[in-house]
C-alpha cells in the first residue's frame, strides 16, 4: 500500500472515530443550550433578557420565580393538579398496561397480532380528534372540571402504549420460568406475581416514566377539562401569554419549574429507564 493510500485510510478512520461524538456534542448543544438561555434568562431583569448580543454577566434575580410561587395567583396549586392527575393516570396505566400485556405475550389465541396493533393504533389518534366527543360524553357524566376525567382522558392515551411496552417487556423473559414455578405447584397467578413480575420490574418503570411526563405535559386536555381549581401547570403558563403582551420573565422562570420536576424524576429513577427500554428493545 502506498504512503497515499495510507494516509487516506487512517483519515477515514479518524472520521469514523470522531463523527459519532461530533453526532453526540450536536445533539447535547441542540438540547441542551435552549434549556440553559430559558434558566439565564428567568434570572435577568425584562431589559437586560432581550440584549445583542446578550449579557452573561448580570446580576441574578428571583423576581420572577417569588411572583409565580407566592403572587396573587401561586403555582404550587397547579404544581399539585398535575402531580395529583399525571401519577395518577400512570399507576392505572401501568397496572392494566402490565396485565394486558403479559396476556398479549402468553396467551395464544387466533389474530393476537392483529388486536396488538389494533391496541396501539389508538394511540395513534390525534387528542383534537377526539376532545369534542369526550367533551360532551364528561359533560354528560359530569366529568368536566374534576380530577377523574383528566385521569381518565390520560389514561385512555397511555394505557395502549403501556400494553404495547409491556407485552415486548414479557416477551423477553422464557415461559420456562413460569412452567417451572407452576410445576413446583404454583398458580398461574402466583407464576405472574413471583415469577414474571419482579423481572418486569425495570420495564414497568420505564413505562411509568413516559406515562407520566406525557400527562405532565399535555396542554390540551387540561384546558378544555378543568377549570380554575383543576388546571394544571402547562395551563398556568398559558396564561401568562395576555392582551397587553407576553410576561417573559414569568414564562422562563415556569418554564423552568415545568422541566426541573420532570429533570429530577428522570435523573432518580434514570437507571429504570435505560434498563426497562434496554430490555424491551431486544428479541428472542
Amino acid at each position: 500500500m502506498s504512503n497515499a493510500a495510507a494516509h487516506q485510510t487512517s483519515f477515514q478512520d479518524r472520521i469514523q472515530q470522531i463523527a459519532p461524538y461530533a453526532i453526540l456534542v450536536l445533539f447535547a448543544l441542540w438540547t441542551l443550550v435552549p434549556i440553559v438561555w430559558m434558566l439565564i434568562s428567568s434570572l435577568k431583569i425584562r431589559t437586560s433578557m432581550f440584549t445583542m448580543p446578550p449579557d452573561l454577566i448580570f446580576d441574578p434575580t428571583l423576581r420572577y420565580y417569588q411572583e409565580l410561587l407566592f403572587g396573587a395567583n401561586p403555582l404550587t396549586k397547579y404544581l399539585m393538579n398535575s402531580a395529583i392527575v399525571s401519577v395518577s393516570s400512570a399507576v392505572i396505566a401501568v397496572s392494566l398496561g402490565t396485565l394486558g400485556g403479559y396476556g398479549l405475550s402468553r396467551i395464544e389465541m387466533s389474530g393476537k397480532k392483529h388486536l396488538a396493533f389494533w391496541i396501539i393504533s389508538t394511540r395513534m389518534a390525534p387528542i383534537a380528534v377526539v376532545i369534542v366527543p369526550l367533551f360532551f360524553i364528561y359533560n354528560f357524566l359530569g366529568l368536566l372540571n374534576t380530577y377523574l376525567g383528566l385521569i381518565i382522558a390520560y389514561t385512555t392515551f397511555n394505557l395502549p402504549f403501556a400494553i404495547w411496552l409491556m407485552r415486548s417487556f414479557f416477551d423477553e423473559i422464557p415461559e420456562e420460568l413460569e412452567e417451572a414455578a407452576q410445576i413446583d405447584g404454583a398458580t398461574r397467578w402466583q407464576a405472574f406475581y413471583k415469577v414474571a413480575l419482579p423481572l418486569v420490574l425495570p420495564g414497568m418503570g420505564a413505562t411509568a416514566i413516559i406515562s407520566i411526563v406525557f400527562a405532565w405535559n399535555d396542554f390540551l386536555f387540561a384546558l378544555i377539562f378543568t377549570n380554575s381549581e383543576t388546571q394544571t401547570i402547562p395551563v398556568a403558563a398559558a396564561q401568562l401569554v395576555t392582551q397587553t403582551g407576553t410576561l417573559w420573565g414569568q414564562v422562563m422562570a415556569i418554564g423552568v419549574v415545568i422541566l426541573l420536576p420532570m429533570v429530577l424524576f428522570g435523573m432518580i429513577v434514570k437507571n429504570y429507564l435505560v434498563s426497562g427500554l434496554t430490555m424491551g428493545a431486544m428479541k428472542q
